[in-house]
């Protein structure tokens, strides 16, 4: 996605090393013995099911989630008390969960059609029948909360103009709707608050620059009030509003390098520190009650979450679990059990639930496929290098379990999408699939990526493919340092920005990387900063700000652009694409294809016409994740 105005919203497993082999090692998609180490297909490392959501039912007897065990994502409820798994809904459009209705079993949830990122809201009745609530071929909508006590619900959607998202105030008995906040200025509702008073707003300046504001919805001809109290340039963003609307809780990176969560007191005015670590704050709410408060912290790639008390001011220690990092986390109504998701490197989530304060704990999923053994997987280090300017460049090594000075394996570099995203530790079926066939895989923070301050975060304003492509370049020098790593095998990918970055890494430095696997990157920067979708006319700005303006930089812009400098591609290309995807258009690769093939240069080209910009269906991602693997072999 591109870089917005604010920065976007893990214990690692510790396992034993495999034995080593100073055998070379072939990659093959069939399962391999190596003595006590196991190569696997793609399809295996697919069978492992993608679970998320943790929404109580009101009883606090079942959890909402949506799964892709079936092949695409539908909604489940799962037992706590038996772990037993009920399929919800049969869609052939991944579908994802939301919440339970307050006060009956009823529940919302939120698909698009094929990748399209049209999401609408949908109800579904406790006799099994759905409702689209936000209907029209147009429109975007997304679900925002329920209102105190559960008689109301609220949504934003674009149906009365594509490039404006108004608030509206959906009954929970007639789903009526009304306007309730018309977006005339283009601002971003962010939340409501707990009382439905009132409602914070960002207004995006640029990317170094956001205000957030407050707005009294009961008061007639109310004017909002900015809250953002600094006259420099600074990012905010609302992260909560307390019990009965003491205080609006606010990220913002005004006091230094790193985004800090404060409290705005709306009756007074008055702005106080509330939560501040030396890495950003990513996330920052509270259970109904205001009882528990959950905190995430960017912490050097890795999110880490606490979880505190506040009525016994202390965080709370849970019972011992597996080794890895909490996500997900949610309370049951009566907050006598907490839901939450346990992952790593080597262990894809899997939920838990817990009665608070006890020593009981259950797993209510095992998501990893059967057939693995999950010590042939790898555990990920942070790694750093000095780029050419002398930055201190980070990112996440995997080091296969064949890699040895006598066995030296190729590598990749990969970057994440963005511009401004970040590569963080964690599961990943497709990293964990090359890794474990023996490609090295170099995640690079690159300058311009997420969680390392705001100063590095801007480094790369308006010098995409220059120096955030020399810090790629000067990652690929650190692997080849490494005395496990073959100098003479290394090759790019990524997707979004990532696969812009290696089809530019191509193009603009051709000798330096062997191959490269672009997934839906951009290759023409003029015609998508041309072609942003209507609904993100609100950052627009930043987005400008961030890339450059088409009218303005033109110029700039195509000399970045790798379809303009196509014919210096000299190395094998593999490019894939969803036909539905709205934010690269089909044609950025398209034309890539035509242009490096008549270079006479190998291109594969895989294309799916039920995808858009990511691959949310298992059989697409299993063929994309051979595609890479098939590529890699014939030409690194």
């Amino acid at each position: 996605m591109l870089k917005q105005t604010a920065i976007a919203c893990m214990l690692l497993a510790s396992l034993s090393a495999c034995k080593q082999t100073s055998q070379p090692v072939t990659p093959t998609s069939a399962v391999q013995s190596h003595e006590d180490f196991r190569t696997y297909s793609a399809k295996t490392f697919f069978d492992t099911t993608s679970i998320s959501g943790s929404a109580f039912s009101p009883d606090g007897k079942k959890i909402l989630v949506n799964s892709d065990e079936s092949g695409i994502f539908n909604l489940y409820e799962i037992d706590v008390k038996t772990s037993v798994k009920s399929q919800l809904t049969q869609s052939p459009d991944s579908t994802y969960a939301l919440q339970y209705f307050p006060n009956d079993n009823r529940l919302l949830f939120t698909r698009d059609n094929n990748g399209n990122e049209r999401f609408h809201v949908f109800v579904r009745h406790e006799d099994g029948n759905v409702q689209d609530l936000t209907p029209g071929k147009d429109v975007r909508a997304r679900f925002i909360g329920f209102a105190s006590g559960g008689e109301a619900f609220y949504v934003l959607s674009n149906k009365r103009d594509q490039k404006f998202m108004d608030l509206y105030r959906f009954d929970a008995t007639t789903y009526e709707s009304a306007l309730i906040y018309q977006n005339d200025k283009n601002l971003s509702v962010e939340r409501v608050s707990d009382t439905d008073r009132y409602i914070a707003l960002v207004n995006a300046q640029g990317n170094k620059d956001s205000d957030l504001f407050l707005l009294d919805l009961k008061t007639p001809d109310a004017k909002p009030v900015e809250v953002s109290n600094v006259p420099y340039q600074a990012n905010f963003s609302s992260s909560a509003f307390s019990k009965g609307d003491k205080y609006l809780y606010y990220g913002t990176d005004a006091h230094g390098e790193f985004y800090q969560n404060w409290r705005y007191n709306i009756a007074t005015g008055e702005h106080s520190r509330y939560v501040a670590t030396d890495w950003d704050i990513q996330f920052l709410y509270f259970s109904d009650t205001n009882r528990y408060r959950v905190v995430g912290v960017n912490e050097d790639s890795s999110i880490k979450v606490t979880v505190t008390d506040l009525k016994q001011q202390k965080d709370i220690q849970l019972p011992k679990l597996p080794a890895g990092s909490i996500r997900g986390v949610n309370f049951s109504e009566d907050e006598k059990l907490m839901a939450f998701y346990l992952n790593s490197d080597t262990s894809p989530s899997n939920l838990f639930v817990w009665e608070v304060g006890s020593d009981s704990v259950k797993q209510l999923t095992s998501t990893l496929s059967k057939k693995i053994n999950p010590e042939h997987l790898v555990k990920s280090s942070i790694a750093r290098f000095k780029s050419f300017d002398g930055l201190e460049v980070p990112g996440v090594l995997y080091k296969p379990k064949q890699a040895t000075p006598t066995n030296k394996v190729p590598a990749m570099i990969y970057v994440h999408g963005g511009p401004g995203g970040q590569s963080k530790t964690g599961y990943s079926a497709r990293v964990q699939h090359l890794v474990n066939q023996g490609y090295a895989i170099f995640a690079v923070n690159n300058r311009g990526s997420s969680g390392y301050g705001k100063t590095f975060f801007h480094l790369d304003d308006k010098k995409h493919g220059e120096d955030d492509l020399q810090d790629i370049v000067w990652g690929k020098k650190y692997l080849q340092e490494l005395d496990w790593i073959d100098p003479e095998r290394i090759g790019i990918m990524g997707g979004s920005y990532g696969g812009y970055m290696t089809a530019a890494a191509l193009a603009f430095e051709p000798e330096e990387f062997k191959v490269g696997i672009n997934v839906f990157g951009v290759t023409n920067w003029v015609r998508t900063l041309e072609s942003i979708p209507p609904w993100w006319e609100a950052y627009k700005k930043s987005i400008y700000e961030e890339l450059g303006d088409p009218a303005v930089d033109g110029e700039r812009l195509r000399r970045i652009s790798p379809l303009f400098h196509a014919q210096k591609i000299t190395k094998p290309l593999m490019v894939v694409q969803g036909a539905n995807d709205p934010r690269v258009l089909q044609v950025e690769s398209d034309e890539l294809v035509e242009a490096v093939r008549s270079n006479n240069v190998p291109v594969e080209y895989v294309l799916f016409e039920d995808e858009g910009h990511g691959f949310s269906k298992k059989e697409n991602r299993i063929e994309a994740s051979q595609a890479y693997l098939d590529f890699l072999k014939k030409h690194l």
